[in-house]
């Protein structure tokens, strides 16, 4: 037999005159990798560039901090202090009403309803104060003293005339006009001054923080547009730079590579640029030079193999022509052996010796037994040959009919097989028919001269279906469980159980050919287990399995 190896190895030795076999080195070479030498490389260039844009960006991002940095400090002292602060003396100003308004309308009502004011302004007055001594000392320095002022003069107001007031209605049970109401109001109208004081205090140290906002706004506007032009006109010189320096001697090196692999194998490959490029220029110009060395091996390998495609292209012929051989020709002969030894057999029945009898057996049954052997063989070949792709099937289907094919036999033994709803799957029904029909057959056969009792379920372990196939019958030790799947390996006589042993190869095969896997349930003690999976079509991979599990005793009861 040729080795295909040998020869591919060998031809670059005998290679035609189109390529030279050994790789020569041209003259200039080592002057234009001499020359490329003196050029800046291209990772030099591209790190300049890089360096630059890195500077400008380091500066870009130093000042667009800073600006940012100062503009967000004099927002959180605009939005996070003074406004709110302002707002305070605001709620201030407006208890201090409220608590004037609470005074005046009980002293003329005596009524206590209009105390309510004078009381939730104290609260809020209490709130507003409190407030605004958390912030004080990020207020301008008069604001303490003002807020002081405002708390004792507050203070003062409601000690001399509020609380006295209001006691002394309290007491008399009606109306009182307070002979101390020109000095109350006298008191009350130098508190708002003093919190006009504190209010104009804060809204001027507003009003400047407000313009240094502006500013800071304005001078990072000014940053980021500094940044934007300085960074697109640094670009624009950089790509300008590597356009010229850089991507032109690419371009030119792809064209002339891009000329060597449209076939001119004989263009020699030279230019200038980076030093990368003009190596790269080399390179490619030795690989032109390799190319056709290893052409010309290529072609005589190719010879080679179109002469072993050839060769096994006539061998599947004759394999091919066997087949029809062993399924026509061959089987012919055998059924007139077996026809004429069954003749043979009923004519002469008794009339020959007990040993001639024996003999006539054999060779009917030797002659059945090739026929049978013959048909399973080919339909073992046959497996995984079909041009037909695998499509939607019924579990339920291919059961049904492998029951069907079995229906003597399982009604002769009485075989009880419990089952529940089967999903669709991917394979040939056919194919699947052969599959259940074998493991069907397998737990008849060896049920042990008792009633089988077989259990189909199915459950999902997806992207599959896990098929379930048990019996109660005699068992298979489990350091048989890979032997049994091996075709012609039997573990009984022939005498004591009938077969050719390849149904269980057989379904292994078809299993495998669908995308599944078969073996058998080492763990099963009370008969034996075979466990299978099939690929699970993705229309049926959100549908729950149906597991409502029906029993039917014989094939005919079923169909009722």
């Amino acid at each position: 037999m040729t080795d295909l190896n040998a020869d591919i190895k060998e031809s670059p030795a005998n290679s035609p005159p189109g390529g030279t076999g050994v790789r020569r080195a041209r003259p200039d070479r080592a002057a234009a990798r001499a020359a490329s030498a003196r050029r800046w490389p291209l990772s030099r260039i591209i790190g300049v560039a890089l360096l630059i844009l890195l500077l400008f960006s380091v500066a870009a991002m130093v000042a667009g901090a800073l600006a940012l940095l100062s503009l967000h400090d004099d927002q959180d002292r605009v939005v996070g202090t003074l406004s709110p602060a302002a707002l305070q003396v605001q709620r201030l100003d407006t208890a201090l009403v409220d608590q004037e308004t609470g005074v005046r309308g009980y002293a003329l009502s005596a009524q206590k309803d209009f105390l309510a004011p004078y009381t939730a302004g104290m609260v809020d007055e209490r709130n507003a104060i409190r407030a605004l001594q958390a912030v004080i000392n990020q207020l301008p320095p008069s604001a303490a003293a003002d807020l002081k002022s405002v708390t004792t003069q507050a203070q003062f107001w409601r000690t001399h005339y509020a609380q006295p007031t209001i006691d002394r209605v309290s007491r008399a049970g009606r109306p009182v006009v307070s002979p101390d109401i020109l000095a109350g109001k006298a008191d009350f109208d130098a508190l708002r001054t003093r919190t006009a004081a504190l209010q104009a205090d804060i809204s001027g140290a507003r009003a400047q923080a407000i313009a240094a906002l502006n500013n800071s706004a304005a001078v990072l506007d000014g940053v980021f547009i500094a940044v934007a032009i300085g960074l697109a006109a640094i670009v624009v010189l950089l790509a300008v730079g590597l356009q010229r320096m850089a991507v032109r001697p690419l371009h030119r090196l792809a064209a002339e590579a891009r000329r060597v692999a449209e076939g001119d194998f004989e263009h020699e490959v030279s230019l200038s640029g980076p030093r990368e490029v003009t190596d790269l220029a080399v390179d490619v110009n030795t690989m032109r030079e390799r190319i056709l060395d290893e052409l010309a091996a290529t072609r005589q390998a190719n010879t080679v193999l179109q002469a072993h495609t050839a060769e096994l292209e006539r061998s599947n012929s004759e394999l091919e022509q066997f087949a029809y051989i062993a399924s026509h020709d061959l089987q012919e002969p055998l059924r007139k052996v077996a026809s004429f030894t069954q003749l043979l057999q009923r004519r002469y029945a008794g009339q020959l010796d007990a040993r001639a009898d024996q003999y006539i057996e054999f060779a009917v049954d030797g002659a059945k037994r090739m026929q049978a052997l013959i048909n399973d063989l080919l339909q073992y070949s046959r497996v995984g040959r079909s041009a037909r792709e695998p499509a939607l099937v019924s579990s339920d289907a291919a059961l049904a009919q492998a029951r069907n094919n079995l229906a003597t036999v399982m009604e002769e033994t009485g075989a009880t097989v419990e089952t529940g709803h089967l999903p669709l799957v991917l394979a040939e029904l056919p194919l699947l028919t052969a599959v259940f029909q074998n493991l069907l057959s397998n737990a008849l056969k060896f049920s042990g001269g008792k009633p089988p009792r077989i259990v189909i379920t199915c459950t999902r372990d997806e992207p599959f279906w896990l098929f379930s196939f048990s019996d109660n019958g005699i068992g298979i030790d489990p350091e048989y469980a890979e032997r049994i799947f091996v075709i012609f390996q039997r573990l009984h006589e022939r005498t004591a159980y009938p077969g050719t042993g390849i149904g269980l190869a057989m379904t292994r095969k078809i299993v495998e050919y669908f995308g599944g896997r078969i073996w058998l349930d080492t763990s099963y003690a009370e008969g034996s287990r075979f466990l299978f999976t099939l690929p699970m079509p993705a229309e049926t991979m959100d549908q729950a399995p149906q597991d409502e599990t029906s029993t039917d005793k014989t094939p005919k009861e079923a169909d009722d």
